[in-house]
Protein backbone atom coordinates (compact mmCIF):
# COMPACT_ATOMS: atom_id res chain seq x y z
CA UNK A 1 0.00 0.00 0.00
CA UNK A 2 1.40 3.67 -0.63
CA UNK A 3 1.47 6.13 1.26
CA UNK A 4 -1.40 7.84 -0.46
CA UNK A 5 -3.41 5.07 0.10
CA UNK A 6 -2.67 4.59 3.49
CA UNK A 7 -3.60 8.53 4.17
CA UNK A 8 -7.20 8.45 2.34
CA UNK A 9 -7.90 5.03 3.83
CA UNK A 10 -7.56 6.94 7.20
CA UNK A 11 -9.53 9.75 5.28
CA UNK A 12 -12.67 7.60 4.33
CA UNK A 13 -12.82 5.45 7.46
CA UNK A 14 -13.52 8.49 9.27
CA UNK A 15 -15.98 9.94 7.06
CA UNK A 16 -17.94 6.24 6.85
CA UNK A 17 -17.44 6.41 10.83
CA UNK A 18 -19.10 9.90 11.01
CA UNK A 19 -22.05 9.03 9.02
CA UNK A 20 -22.76 5.63 10.95
CA UNK A 21 -23.36 7.48 13.47
CA UNK A 22 -25.02 10.36 12.28
CA UNK A 23 -22.69 13.06 12.80
CA UNK A 24 -22.79 16.05 11.03
CA UNK A 25 -20.48 16.26 7.90
CA UNK A 26 -16.82 18.31 7.63
CA UNK A 27 -17.63 20.89 5.47
CA UNK A 28 -17.78 24.28 4.27
CA UNK A 29 -21.26 24.25 6.27
CA UNK A 30 -19.72 22.76 9.28
CA UNK A 31 -17.19 25.48 9.82
CA UNK A 32 -19.30 28.05 9.43
CA UNK A 33 -21.42 27.58 11.76
CA UNK A 34 -18.85 27.38 14.57
CA UNK A 35 -16.61 30.23 12.97
CA UNK A 36 -17.07 33.31 15.34
CA UNK A 37 -15.20 30.58 17.98
CA UNK A 38 -12.53 30.78 15.48
CA UNK A 39 -12.35 34.69 15.51
CA UNK A 40 -9.22 35.88 17.82
CA UNK A 41 -7.39 39.18 18.14
CA UNK A 42 -5.40 39.84 15.68
CA UNK A 43 -3.35 42.61 17.75
CA UNK A 44 -2.85 40.19 20.44
CA UNK A 45 0.77 39.22 21.93
CA UNK A 46 2.13 36.00 19.71
CA UNK A 47 2.49 32.90 21.84
CA UNK A 48 5.68 31.22 21.60
CA UNK A 49 4.31 28.72 18.73
CA UNK A 50 2.69 31.48 16.93
CA UNK A 51 6.46 33.72 17.41
CA UNK A 52 7.57 30.76 15.65
CA UNK A 53 5.79 30.97 12.52
CA UNK A 54 6.11 34.41 12.56
CA UNK A 55 9.74 34.37 12.40
CA UNK A 56 9.59 32.56 9.11
CA UNK A 57 7.41 35.65 7.83
CA UNK A 58 9.87 38.47 6.04
CA UNK A 59 8.98 41.64 5.64
CA UNK A 60 8.26 42.10 2.13
CA UNK A 61 6.95 38.49 1.75
CA UNK A 62 2.96 37.83 0.22
CA UNK A 63 2.04 34.91 2.94
CA UNK A 64 -0.65 32.72 1.94
CA UNK A 65 -3.00 30.99 4.22
CA UNK A 66 -4.31 27.76 3.09
CA UNK A 67 -7.92 27.61 4.85
CA UNK A 68 -6.87 29.93 7.30
CA UNK A 69 -10.47 30.42 8.35
CA UNK A 70 -11.36 33.56 10.52
CA UNK A 71 -7.76 34.81 10.62
CA UNK A 72 -6.58 33.15 13.46
CA UNK A 73 -2.95 32.82 12.57
CA UNK A 74 -2.81 34.57 9.20
CA UNK A 75 -3.76 38.30 10.69
CA UNK A 76 -1.11 38.73 12.83
CA UNK A 77 1.13 37.88 10.04
CA UNK A 78 -0.55 40.30 8.17
CA UNK A 79 0.49 42.80 11.05
CA UNK A 80 4.30 41.48 9.88
CA UNK A 81 4.21 41.20 6.16
CA UNK A 82 3.36 43.04 2.51
CA UNK A 83 0.60 41.30 1.77
CA UNK A 84 -1.72 37.98 3.10
CA UNK A 85 -4.24 35.87 0.85
CA UNK A 86 -6.67 34.19 2.87
CA UNK A 87 -7.57 30.88 0.40
CA UNK A 88 -11.04 29.99 2.99
CA UNK A 89 -13.93 27.75 1.22
CA UNK A 90 -16.31 27.94 4.73
CA UNK A 91 -18.68 31.56 3.90
CA UNK A 92 -19.13 32.15 7.99
CA UNK A 93 -14.88 31.72 8.33
CA UNK A 94 -14.82 34.11 5.36
CA UNK A 95 -16.95 36.64 7.02
CA UNK A 96 -15.40 36.77 10.24
CA UNK A 97 -12.21 36.72 8.58
CA UNK A 98 -13.10 40.01 6.75
CA UNK A 99 -14.79 41.33 9.64
CA UNK A 100 -11.63 40.75 11.81
CA UNK A 101 -9.28 42.32 9.72
CA UNK A 102 -11.73 45.29 9.40
CA UNK A 103 -12.33 45.85 13.22
CA UNK A 104 -8.73 45.39 13.31
CA UNK A 105 -7.65 47.95 11.06
CA UNK A 106 -5.29 45.37 8.57
CA UNK A 107 -6.00 46.46 4.78
CA UNK A 108 -3.20 44.15 3.48
CA UNK A 109 -5.43 41.10 4.01
CA UNK A 110 -7.60 39.61 1.54
CA UNK A 111 -10.17 36.61 0.42
CA UNK A 112 -10.13 34.18 -1.61
CA UNK A 113 -12.76 31.74 -1.18
CA UNK A 114 -12.31 29.07 -2.81
CA UNK A 115 -10.70 25.37 -1.60
CA UNK A 116 -6.88 25.02 -1.60
CA UNK A 117 -7.01 23.22 -4.73
CA UNK A 118 -9.15 25.11 -6.45
CA UNK A 119 -7.42 28.80 -5.71
CA UNK A 120 -5.25 31.03 -7.57
CA UNK A 121 -3.44 32.47 -4.92
CA UNK A 122 0.58 32.47 -4.93
CA UNK A 123 3.06 34.12 -2.51
CA UNK A 124 6.35 33.89 -0.94
CA UNK A 125 5.65 31.79 1.82
CA UNK A 126 2.52 29.74 2.09
CA UNK A 127 1.06 27.91 5.44
CA UNK A 128 -1.51 25.32 5.95
CA UNK A 129 -3.01 25.43 9.71
CA UNK A 130 -4.71 22.41 11.09
CA UNK A 131 -6.34 21.42 7.18
CA UNK A 132 -4.22 18.35 6.21
CA UNK A 133 -6.52 15.93 8.89
CA UNK A 134 -9.42 16.69 6.11
CA UNK A 135 -7.82 16.56 2.96
CA UNK A 136 -8.44 13.42 0.94
CA UNK A 137 -6.01 15.06 -2.17
CA UNK A 138 -3.04 15.27 -0.14
CA UNK A 139 -0.52 14.24 -2.36
CA UNK A 140 -2.26 17.19 -4.88
CA UNK A 141 -2.36 19.79 -1.84
CA UNK A 142 1.31 19.31 -0.93
CA UNK A 143 1.99 19.48 -4.28
CA UNK A 144 0.31 22.79 -4.86
CA UNK A 145 1.72 24.28 -1.84
CA UNK A 146 5.09 23.46 -2.79
CA UNK A 147 4.69 25.54 -6.48
CA UNK A 148 2.64 27.92 -5.37
CA UNK A 149 5.39 29.51 -2.35
CA UNK A 150 8.26 30.89 -3.85
CA UNK A 151 10.40 31.24 -0.87
CA UNK A 152 9.70 28.53 1.63
CA UNK A 153 6.08 26.42 2.63
CA UNK A 154 4.77 25.52 6.22
CA UNK A 155 2.25 23.15 7.66
CA UNK A 156 1.64 23.32 11.00
CA UNK A 157 0.12 20.52 12.67
CA UNK A 158 -0.87 18.54 16.41
CA UNK A 159 0.40 15.14 17.75
CA UNK A 160 -2.28 13.81 18.66
CA UNK A 161 -4.38 15.71 15.79
CA UNK A 162 -7.12 17.70 17.68
CA UNK A 163 -9.90 15.67 16.01
CA UNK A 164 -8.45 12.93 18.03
CA UNK A 165 -7.79 14.42 21.39
CA UNK A 166 -11.23 13.18 22.45
CA UNK A 167 -10.52 9.84 21.56
CA UNK A 168 -10.99 8.30 24.92
CA UNK A 169 -14.64 9.94 25.58
CA UNK A 170 -15.66 9.17 22.34
CA UNK A 171 -15.26 5.61 22.74
CA UNK A 172 -17.31 5.68 26.32
CA UNK A 173 -20.12 7.89 24.63
CA UNK A 174 -20.56 6.21 21.03
CA UNK A 175 -19.74 2.79 21.81
CA UNK A 176 -17.09 2.42 19.45
CA UNK A 177 -13.05 3.04 19.00
CA UNK A 178 -12.63 6.57 17.18
CA UNK A 179 -11.57 6.00 13.82
CA UNK A 180 -8.25 8.51 13.59
CA UNK A 181 -7.27 10.89 11.15
CA UNK A 182 -4.06 10.82 9.33
CA UNK A 183 -1.22 13.04 11.22
CA UNK A 184 2.22 12.93 10.69
CA UNK A 185 2.95 9.08 10.52
CA UNK A 186 0.80 9.48 6.65
CA UNK A 187 1.64 12.87 5.91
CA UNK A 188 5.27 12.91 6.09
CA UNK A 189 5.32 9.39 3.77
CA UNK A 190 3.12 11.13 1.34
CA UNK A 191 5.46 13.97 1.01
CA UNK A 192 8.24 12.32 0.77
CA UNK A 193 7.06 10.14 -1.83
CA UNK A 194 6.06 13.37 -3.63
CA UNK A 195 9.59 14.48 -3.74
CA UNK A 196 9.83 17.10 -0.67
CA UNK A 197 11.99 16.64 2.03
CA UNK A 198 10.61 19.27 4.89
CA UNK A 199 12.50 19.70 8.56
CA UNK A 200 10.07 18.85 11.15
CA UNK A 201 10.69 21.40 14.14
CA UNK A 202 9.10 20.65 17.57
CA UNK A 203 6.82 23.67 18.71
CA UNK A 204 7.35 24.70 21.96
CA UNK A 205 3.81 24.93 23.59
CA UNK A 206 0.68 23.04 23.92
CA UNK A 207 -2.24 22.85 22.61
CA UNK A 208 -4.76 25.32 24.33
CA UNK A 209 -7.77 26.38 22.99
CA UNK A 210 -10.82 28.56 25.12
CA UNK A 211 -13.58 26.78 26.19
CA UNK A 212 -17.02 27.46 24.58
CA UNK A 213 -18.76 27.57 27.98
CA UNK A 214 -17.41 27.33 31.30
CA UNK A 215 -16.33 24.19 32.84
CA UNK A 216 -19.12 21.97 35.08
CA UNK A 217 -19.87 22.11 38.48
CA UNK A 218 -21.62 19.27 39.19
CA UNK A 219 -22.72 15.61 37.79
CA UNK A 220 -25.87 17.12 35.06
CA UNK A 221 -23.70 19.60 33.58
CA UNK A 222 -20.74 17.45 33.68
CA UNK A 223 -22.49 15.18 31.52
CA UNK A 224 -23.67 16.87 29.17
CA UNK A 225 -20.18 18.88 28.53
CA UNK A 226 -18.70 15.59 27.72
CA UNK A 227 -21.42 14.54 25.32
CA UNK A 228 -21.12 18.13 23.77
CA UNK A 229 -17.47 17.60 23.60
CA UNK A 230 -18.52 14.39 20.87
CA UNK A 231 -21.20 15.53 19.42
CA UNK A 232 -23.38 12.52 21.06
CA UNK A 233 -25.70 14.71 22.88
CA UNK A 234 -28.71 12.17 22.12
CA UNK A 235 -26.88 9.28 21.03
CA UNK A 236 -28.61 6.40 22.51
CA UNK A 237 -27.16 5.25 25.77
CA UNK A 238 -23.87 7.62 25.65
CA UNK A 239 -25.78 9.87 28.62
CA UNK A 240 -25.88 6.98 31.06
CA UNK A 241 -22.10 5.45 29.74
CA UNK A 242 -20.35 8.73 30.48
CA UNK A 243 -22.49 9.23 33.88
CA UNK A 244 -20.91 6.01 35.18
CA UNK A 245 -17.58 6.90 34.97
CA UNK A 246 -17.55 10.52 35.54
CA UNK A 247 -14.78 10.02 38.59
CA UNK A 248 -12.78 8.55 35.87
CA UNK A 249 -13.65 11.67 33.32
CA UNK A 250 -12.95 14.90 35.67
CA UNK A 251 -10.85 16.43 38.20
CA UNK A 252 -13.25 17.21 40.79
CA UNK A 253 -12.18 19.49 43.91
CA UNK A 254 -15.04 20.86 46.54
CA UNK A 255 -16.19 23.77 45.35
CA UNK A 256 -14.56 24.16 42.02
CA UNK A 257 -15.06 23.38 38.56
CA UNK A 258 -14.78 19.98 37.18
CA UNK A 259 -11.78 19.57 34.93
CA UNK A 260 -11.78 17.29 31.98
CA UNK A 261 -8.88 14.56 31.91
CA UNK A 262 -9.18 13.01 29.18
CA UNK A 263 -7.22 14.96 26.51
CA UNK A 264 -4.19 14.32 26.04
CA UNK A 265 -1.33 17.12 25.77
CA UNK A 266 -0.95 17.74 22.34
CA UNK A 267 2.66 18.35 20.58
CA UNK A 268 2.86 20.66 17.70
CA UNK A 269 4.94 20.28 14.76
CA UNK A 270 6.26 22.76 12.38
CA UNK A 271 6.84 20.55 9.02
CA UNK A 272 9.19 23.65 6.72
CA UNK A 273 10.79 23.49 3.57
CA UNK A 274 12.38 25.48 1.02
CA UNK A 275 10.48 25.16 -2.27
CA UNK A 276 11.05 23.63 -5.67
CA UNK A 277 12.31 20.51 -4.31
CA UNK A 278 9.69 18.38 -5.18
CA UNK A 279 10.18 16.00 -8.39
CA UNK A 280 8.17 17.39 -11.37
CA UNK A 281 5.00 16.23 -12.15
Amino acid sequence: MSALDRYQELIDARREQRQVLGLDELNADRWSKHAPSYRFDPHRPLDANLAEIAALVQPDDHVVDIGGGAGRVGLPLALRCRALTNAEPAPGMGDEFLGSAEEAGITNATLERAPWLDAEAAGDFVISVDVVYFVREIDEFVLKLDRAASRRAAIWIWSPTPPARNARLFEIAHAVELVRSPDHRELLPVMWEAGLLPEVRLLPEPFTWPERVAYPTNEEEAVAFALEDVEATGAPGAAERVAAVLDDLYTREPGREWRPNWRPPLQGLLITWETGGADAR
